[in-house]
């Protein structure tokens, strides 16, 4: 590993790569993962790319309208406007470099329905699209000999340099320690599931980015904006979560009640395909109507050969669980999903810092207002990803590469003592409590006191820097955050 690059950018998923393949060649960038290079967010993504690639069947305005609409108008409608008129060019431009989507017998982008949207607008790869956005970036990224690549890499650290512009890495790989110099840093880290005890979201999402950028003090908006998924697969086995595709439902799938009866028209006239939240919010009161949290997806009357080649991971996945999607109902249950609320950032991606920027899950741009619309993920993360780097090429460009000043930071203290057990169990346990699909604010506020101590002391005291202290500060860091979000709005 070099002790000075152009560009450090954190986190191998979709916005992670897409900076990097949008940096000019010519600039040395290093990009880092904090585990497999292929473990992401990103990669778990199944629905689609949700964008205006038709525009006689579909509209921008259209578009922005259902974004809107599921997001309580609490979006910022300038960002979500650069999203909407921007987002199909980088999806085709996905295509170009060897993204392989599905087509319609005319050869031409097939489109999918999700819930929320009032168009089929969702560009896909069978039911495993980010996992085949990734695997195509990540082979062009290899590509450049400008990138120098390495997984199993955690960082630890994010220091201004003294009197300069650019940023020294604390960097963990094989025991190792490392600190290099860049001029610019992405951090491009993911979401937070990792703070609940339920979630869709890979092993990564523990917040690392979000605390790193809060450290330095970079404001983090709309922490609490968390998305519960309505249709996690409800299984007994570890706190990662199988998601049922919202896709199942766009392609006319049922979900039922423990009796067995469709019950979702009966809350809202959109029935299955009404937005995530509302979705979920229905199913915790069905619960509590029919005192079952017993609940169903039901497509078995679609063909069977359909449902196989259109859900083929979830097939296989739901059989691996003893569930035959063609024969059987899917057991589901809402489970934490994604975070709209992060790292607060312009529409080119920066933040108050200068030379900080942050793409992704883990930063906020306003697009998804209160709660994201189906496959506008990988959207934002493929046009804000670009923007950001276009932007430092720009600047690099016109202004020359920050150089690293005489006198940079000391380094952070890296040994010390062993960090007790059941520290992180004990955050999720906490959040699990206070703020699941609808907040408790009693155990809210219990729970941020509570969570402000397990910090102090993580803070405080001389543990050793390793994985599972940085996830635990981490954990901390976003949990408290959370809950103090949570208590505020309640007060207000």
């Amino acid at each position: 590993m070099k002790d000075r690059y152009d560009v450090i950018i954190a986190g191998t998923g979709t916005a992670g790569l897409y900076a990097a393949l949008n940096l000019d060649p010519m600039l040395s960038v290093l990009l880092i993962s904090k585990n497999d290079l292929t473990l992401s967010n990103s990669a778990l993504a199944q629905g689609g790319v949700a964008a205006v690639i038709n525009k006689e069947s579909d509209t921008y305005k259209s578009h922005i309208a259902d974004t809107l609409i599921a997001g309580g108008y609490k979006n910022d409608l300038s960002a979500l406007e650069v999203l909407v008129t921007e987002g199909p060019s980088d999806v085709l431009r996905l295509e170009e470099l060897g993204v392989n989507f599905d087509m319609d017998k005319e050869g031409n982008l097939q489109m999918t329905l999700e819930g929320g949207h009032s168009k089929r607008r969702i560009v896909h790869h069978k039911d495993s699209t980010g996992a085949a956005i990734v695997d195509g970036l990540l082979l062009k990224v290899k590509e450049r000999p400008n990138i120098d690549i390495y997984d199993h890499t955690i960082m630890y650290s994010l220091e201004k340099d003294n009197g300069g512009d650019g940023f020294y890495a604390g960097l963990l790989r094989g025991g190792e320690y490392y600190r290099p110099f860049a001029g610019y840093v992405i951090l491009a880290t993911g979401g937070i599931g990792r703070v609940y005890q339920y979630t869709t979201n890979s092993a990564i999402a523990t917040g690392d980015g979000i605390t790193l950028a809060h450290m330095l003090g970079a404001p983090i908006k709309n922490l609490s904006y968390i998305q519960f998924h309505p249709t996690a697969f409800a299984g007994e086995k570890g706190r990662e979560r199988f998601l049922i595709s919202e896709a199942v439902r766009g392609e006319g799938a049922y979900l039922l009640n423990a009796a067995g009866e469709r019950f979702v028209q009966n809350y809202d006239p959109r029935g299955e395909l009404a937005p995530r939240d509302v979705v979920s919010k229905i199913i915790l009161k069905e619960a509590a109507r029919q005192g079952s949290e017993e609940f169903y997806l039901d497509i078995t009357y679609k063909d069977s050969e359909f449902l196989k080649q259109r859900f083929p991971m979830i097939y296989e996945r739901c059989l691996e669980e003893g569930v035959d999607i063609t024969k059987d109902r899917i057991p589901i249950y809402p489970c934490q999903h994604y975070l709209m609320g992060g790292i607060d950032v312009d529409t080119k991606g920066r933040t108050s810092i200068s030379g900080l920027y942050a793409a992704g899950e883990c930063s906020h741009t306003g697009v998804h207002g209160k709660n994201r619309l189906a496959s506008n993920s990988l959207l934002e993360a493929l046009v804000f990803s670009r923007r950001a780097a276009v932007d430092i090429t720009l600047n690099i460009s016109t202004n020359g590469r920050p150089k690293p000043s005489d006198i940079p930071p000391a380094p952070q203290r890296t040994q010390g003592q062993p960090l007790p057990e059941g520290i992180r169990t004990k955050i999720r346990a906490i959040m699990q409590e206070s703020y699941f699909v609808n907040p408790d604010i009693e155990k809210a506020s219990k729970g941020l006191r509570e969570i402000e101590k397990i910090l102090n002391d993580l803070l405080s005291k001389s543990y050793a820097v390793n994985e599972h202290f940085v996830e635990a500060r981490s954990l901390a860091t976003v949990a408290s955050i959370i809950l103090r979000e949570v208590v505020s709005n309640a007060a207000s």
